[in-house]
């Protein structure tokens, strides 16, 4: 398979980016070699970048789709930071991408889409190509591959059109880089022939596609141009079943599995959103296991659907991002006042409003927390990766059932769309989820409590156990519409104890390190695998660090106070502008500091080590949260005076 001439260079791991226009096909491209170092035993991470807008101009930056995947022969817990290679598959994606390439890393470029045109479309200055520059020949290995060209010779006396030719280009680029990676083609070529020949009934295409994966692979192995062929082991994993699972499609599957370990039926009420979407798609396919899915006419009729579907003693669920859960808010409310166990799934993403529909932020947790009229607690729990998704989604619904109350699930769009592997776990593994309806008249009481102030489920029809529901104050123990306001308060303090008593039964806060120290690193949600990798790296260097990450955000673990209290500092890092910051601030009177970024992209790596070393060696000064950019350039960085002015200048 290589070449005499060629050097075989070993390494750990590596981090390759695929560029193109919105309709290059990047997605299937970056998820078919994501399958196949899977396949192949590695481990992977991966971050698709889609672009905002829904029909960017062609050839633009703005239209640009990327899809980063980072794969190794060890346990890695981000998509990577600097890229090794880039396939750049027009001008506007090259512009885009260049910048996070690493010195001395490989770039392709399909040299047949830098016409004045395209450059002229990516915002290049006229008579300027960027690949001609030889400040680019200098920092990267540049290779200009003519892909579009190469595609139409190959398939010129194949049976489809010019323009479902040029479809094929990103197989042509995707067997290249199978070559430079010495991985197998087997896995796409399966997944090309079952898809277009057999599911499309389009045999024409598979064919086709096949061929150009083949030729890219075939140019590589016999053109001479790439002095390196890059090998990556297989990694060291607990042997099992595994499959790539994005977190959308893990939550979907935690979902559908706490419906089958409690025996009620799932029924998704849901009103189509980005990046939420996909978990409707996915549910819409499990008829099978009694599932049902309803495509709302907006997001506060999908939520009172999914309130409707618990009162009648069912798994009632919903989904949505930002600009919607702010519509559900009212509805949240009514299942909070009659205390009905409904999940709410919160793909988070870039805002406000509509904001940065495809790109990932964390700042919905004030929402989540207090996003209603009235105090209106709910259960907020957060996957920490894809595969996380899948325990906390019945790990919701258990809590749901068990208290009577919505419980909302924080996801964001860099989990949701991320992709890793899962070993599937054994099913006698799962633990049931009880659920008890009363069924005795004589002893029932709608608001009466349990041990953990949960009232009854009572399932409408049986009988002699009506009662009455509504968005009214209800009673203690009666449940009749009561407008004392001593039962009020009692009620309002009964809704937030549950919650509260919650803390006693999940598990305390785990640290990754010493329980005490110079600088703990605190997180929650997709920032888990970034503040990972950086707190593992410094303790290896022997820097007084440690690192914890909360699920569980309301309640918070019982034991986090006594974490915070080990260390002399605190630093929490936000794909926010510091909203878990504000709520440690306030109820443990600690003096956390903030990393705050909200770019539509995860944090990276050294980003979060650089934040620790400010800490470490005494230089943050005042500040109480700073910038990414800010924490590179100087500690107190510009004044928010000085960064407008600079704005507007």
């Amino acid at each position: 398979m290589v070449s005499q001439k060629q050097e075989v260079v070993k390494v750990s791991s590596a981090t390759i980016r695929f560029a193109g226009d919105s309709g290059d096909g990047m997605q299937l491209t970056g998820m078919q070699f994501t399958d196949t170092a899977a396949m192949f035993g590695n481990d992977i991470a991966t971050l698709p970048d889609f672009p905002a807008e829904i029909r960017a101009p062609v050839g633009t930056v703005a239209g640009v789709s990327g899809f980063q995947v980072n794969f190794a022969d060890t346990d890695i817990f981000t998509p990577g930071d600097a890229v090794d290679a880039l396939i750049a598959m027009n001008p506007a994606a090259f512009k885009a991408n260049i910048d996070d390439v690493k010195s001395g890393g490989v770039v392709i470029v399909n040299e047949d889409e830098f016409n004045k045109v395209n450059l002229r479309k990516a915002g290049y200055e006229a008579d300027y190509n960027p690949i001609e520059d030889e400040k680019y020949d200098q920092r990267f290995k540049l290779f200009k591959v003519p892909i579009t060209r190469m595609t139409k010779e190959e398939l010129a006396d194949g049976a489809l059109s010019a323009k479902d030719v040029l479809r094929c280009k990103n197989m042509w680029a995707l067997g290249l880089i199978y070559y430079l990676y010495d991985r197998s083609l087997d896995v796409t070529i399966n997944y090309l022939n079952e898809y277009f020949g057999k599911k499309k009934k389009l045999p024409d295409v598979a064919s086709a596609n096949v061929q150009a994966l083949k030729a890219g692979f075939n140019f590589g192995e016999t053109a001479e141009i790439f002095p390196v062929q890059y090998q990556i082991d297989k990694a060291s994993i607990e042997p099992g079943t595994y499959r790539r699972v994005t977190g959308n499609e893990a939550l979907a599957m935690g979902l559908v599995a706490a419906s089958q370990l409690s025996g009620k039926q799932l029924i998704y009420c849901s009103y189509p959103i980005t990046p939420a979407s996909d978990i409707l798609h996915y549910l819409a396919g499990t008829r099978h296991f009694g599932v049902k899915t309803f495509q709302a006419e907006d997001e506060i009729a999908a939520m009172c659907a999914a309130i409707g579907v618990s009162y009648a003693g069912q798994l009632g669920v919903t989904g949505t991002s930002g600009p919607g859960l702010a519509l559900k808010a009212e509805a949240i409310g009514l299942a909070v006042i009659q205390e009905l166990p409904v999940v709410i799934c919160s793909v988070q993403r870039g805002g406000p409003s509509t904001g940065l529909p495809t790109k990932t932020e964390q700042s919905d947790l004030l929402q989540a927390m207090y996003g209603r009229n009235g105090d209106c607690p709910v259960v907020v729990v957060a996957p920490r990766s894809p595969s996380d998704c899948f325990d906390i989604g019945r790990e919701a619904v258990r809590i749901a059932f068990e208290l009577m109350t919505p419980v909302m699930i924080l996801s964001d769009g860099y989990i949701a769309n991320g992709a890793e592997p899962w070993k599937l776990p054994a099913v006698d593994s799962l633990k049931k989820i009880e659920v008890e309806h009363p069924t005795d008249p004589e002893t029932f009481e709608p608001y009466d409590r349990d041990e953990n102030l949960s009232r009854p489920w009572a399932a409408p029809g049986t009988p002699g156990l009506q009662h009455r529901v509504g968005g009214l104050e209800k009673q203690h123990i009666t449940g009749n519409v009561c407008y004392v306001g001593e039962n009020h308060q009692l009620m309002t303090d009964i809704r937030a104890g549950k919650i509260e008593k919650l803390a006693e039964r999940i598990p305390e806060l785990e640290v990754a390190g010493e329980a005490s120290g110079d600088v703990l690193v605190l997180g929650w949600g997709g920032t888990y695998g970034a503040i990972t990798t950086a707190v593992t790296r410094l303790q290896g260097e022997g820097k007084s660090v440690s690192c914890a990450h909360l699920r569980y955000l309301n309640p918070f673990p019982k034991n986090l106070g006594e974490v915070l209290k080990g260390y002399k500092h605190v630093l929490i890092p936000e794909l926010n502008m510091g909203q878990l910051r504000q709520l440690v601030r306030a109820k443990y009177l600690v003096d956390a500091r903030g990393l705050n970024k909200v770019q539509g992209q995860p944090f990276l790596i050294e980003e979060i080590e650089q934040a620790v070393n400010l800490m470490l060696e005494g230089d943050w000064g005042e500040a109480q949260y700073l910038e990414p950019h800010q924490s590179q350039v100087s500690v107190d960085g510009q004044s928010l005076e000085a960064r407008l002015a600079g704005a507007t200048a």
